[in-house]
């Protein structure tokens, strides 16, 4: 017991942690964590909380949600509890659905002063590389999980890794600690189950030493990939510009295989899910060298990868708004749809609007279709459509862009241009955009 705690104490004890979260299924792993974290925390006074993510799933999930917080307050520890729904027509895998949530979940708790303490061992990081190898994963795959690294704005860190669930167990009925048993653990539809009853056994059976060949083929593909990313730095950032966007020009001047990993650093630099050597190969292929006239589009999960003015963009799946509308009153705070931000119409040192006597409110639309607009400084109106192309408007964000209406006039197009009739001192449109939007931006 002593050498398993003495283990994690050296590993805080290097990362000098300023508060630690540590995330509490009830499981036996993350059991024996919270035990010899409430350990850690009395000896070295260390602000600690435990999360508990509620999914829902199982008809005990109410009970064990108890059961976790009775165990933090025997040790000290506030459990909270983070309750999450899954979206079951997303396509995914509800494994992988289970998984996003849980992480989102915990990234609320997670401040740049924050450590994460995750519970997975030995086994979890063998069935995890099995997995990647069933996928036909290269070696950011094969890196399986990482012991520390970033989570959210904060850091994690997995103390246990190295340490076998059979070390675990052990360690839990010595200290005479009970645990949740999830039922799901034993359904070997789901392939991690399956990995864990019916293939790890064996080979470690046949091979004792498997454990520590996973772990080291590991660190080594990890390794291999830090290099790459480290070597490929200097050409990706002459390939990134400002908006996050990739540049088809500098990837074309590539070798096929540079402009694959670049590819894969980018998207992994935008935090999207390391896409397939196929789906790889069908950004390059069908989307950066689509005929110009085309509007390419790639479906990767809930993101797309498009192209516009030889620029590659990685954004989320746009919505269509076409049927939204509302009003826009004077001196009141609009809130734009799926978080695109909010829209105010008020009088300030900016003012570039004028309003038509006796109108107080506008109409707000995203629906760009029949409508047409002369914008300040021009001459003879134009339709919608063609001044988008004229403003350099990437065709995702065109049914995005909040059009104020007066009756059937355009009045402005938000973060374009006013219109010519509307042109005045009366007032200012302020749009403060949402992270989401200017991440598609």
């Amino acid at each position: 017991m002593n050498d398993l705690y003495a283990d994690v104490a050296r590993q805080l004890d290097e990362l000098k942690p300023a508060r630690l979260v540590v995330a509490f299924s009830g499981g036996v792993d993350s059991r024996v964590l919270l035990h010899l974290v409430a350990r850690y925390r009395e000896q070295h006074a260390i602000p600690c909380v435990a999360v508990h993510v509620h999914h829902g799933l199982s008809a005990h999930a109410n009970e064990w949600a108890a059961q976790c917080q009775e165990w933090g307050a025997q040790a000290g520890i506030e459990v909270c509890v983070e309750r999450v729904t899954l979206s079951s027509d997303s396509g995914e895998s509800l494994e992988q659905l289970a998984r996003d949530a849980r992480y989102a979940a915990l990234a609320k708790h997670v401040d740049s002063q924050t450590l994460m303490l995750l519970g997975q061992h030995a086994d979890d990081q063998v069935e995890t590389f099995l997995l990647a190898l069933k996928r036909g994963s290269g070696p950011k795959g094969l890196a399986s999980m990482a012991a520390h690294g970033n989570f959210a704005q904060g850091q994690l860190l997995r103390p246990l890794l190295t340490v076998t669930r059979a070390a675990i167990e052990a360690y839990a009925q010595q200290a005479q600690l009970s645990w949740v048993e999830d039922e799901s653990n034993q359904d070997t539809r789901f392939d991690r189950n399956f990995l864990r009853h019916h293939v790890t056994p064996t080979l470690t059976k046949r091979w004792p030493g498997f454990y520590q060949a996973i772990q080291r083929s590991a660190e080594l593909c990890a390794a291999q990939e830090a290099l790459l990313t480290e070597l490929l730095q200097e050409k990706l950032q002459l390939a990134l510009n400002a908006d996050n966007s990739l540049s088809v020009d500098v990837l074309d001047s590539c070798s096929a295989l540079v402009r694959g990993q670049l590819l894969r650093q980018w998207l992994q630099q935008l935090k999207v899910p390391m896409p397939s050597r196929q789906h790889t190969d069908m950004i390059w292929h069908e989307v950066a060298l689509a005929q110009q006239d085309a509007n390419p589009k790639l479906q990767l999960g809930k993101y797309q990868v498009r192209r516009f003015q030889q620029r590659l963009y990685c954004i989320e799946t746009e919505k269509d708004f076409s049927s939204w509308r509302a009003t826009l009153n004077m001196n009141q705070t609009l809130r734009l749809p799926d978080s695109l931000g909010t829209l105010r119409l008020a009088a300030g040192e900016n003012n570039t609007l004028s309003l038509p006597e006796g109108h107080h409110s506008f109409t707000v639309v995203f629906d760009p279709s029949g409508l047409s607009a002369c914008p300040v400084g021009r001459s003879g109106s134009r339709k919608l459509k063609k001044l988008y192309q004229e403003y350099g408007v990437p065709s995702w964000q065109r049914r995005q862009l909040p059009i104020v209406m007066c009756d059937d006039k355009v009045v402005a197009v938000v973060g374009l241009f006013i219109s010519r009739d509307f042109n005045g001192k009366d007032c200012e449109l302020i749009w403060d955009k949402s992270e989401k939007f200017m991440a598609n931006s």
